[in-house]
């Protein structure tokens, strides 16, 4: 991995914690509203923003979360297994706005896993919890797909890394 990468990798890791670390309270519950989940939107731009989106989920869940290890095992699956999901689409998939609602579509629908881990945890019910936390998942990714657009085309979010 070249240090450039490394580089941009590790800031958003620590962008990931750092606004995540916002909305403390809201992001364990049934009813999740992570901000930070914008920066899934990275992936479809490069494929290499994988690991510093992965990594700030991890510590995020490491740091702060009050469920211990049910966090590193399902949050962290839940982030890796949605964003391999949309690396692969894009092999197939070359239209940017297209691959953004996949991408919230995909990471929406995988809530699934995070209900379930709300289930084990502290028997939540399943699919209820899968509705409230896919909600809050759809909101904050629809809303940030303008947002990351917008900004990859001042930024360019390709040539970063």
């Amino acid at each position: 991995m070249k240090a450039r990468t490394l580089v941009v990798n590790a800031l958003i890791a620590a962008l990931y914690i750092a606004v995540s670390a916002l909305i403390v309270p809201f992001g364990f519950t049934n009813v999740q509203f992570r901000i930070s989940e914008v920066f899934n939107h990275l992936i479809v731009f490069n494929k290499k923003f994988f690991f510093g989106i992965v990594i700030g989920v991890f510590l995020y869940n490491l740091l702060f979360s009050p469920l211990g290890w049910y966090d590193l095992v399902f949050g962290v699956a839940h982030s890796a297994i949605s964003l391999s999901i949309i690396v692969l689409l894009s092999k197939y998939i070359k239209n940017i706005m297209v691959l953004l609602v996949a991408n919230t579509l995909v990471f929406t629908f995988n809530m699934f896993i995070i209900a379930f881990e709300l289930n084990l945890a502290l028997e939540l019910p399943f699919l209820f919890t899968w509705l409230t936390t896919a909600a809050g998942e759809l909101a904050v990714l629809a809303i940030g797909i303008p947002i990351i657009y917008a900004l990859n085309k001042r930024l360019d979010f390709n040539k970063m890394i």
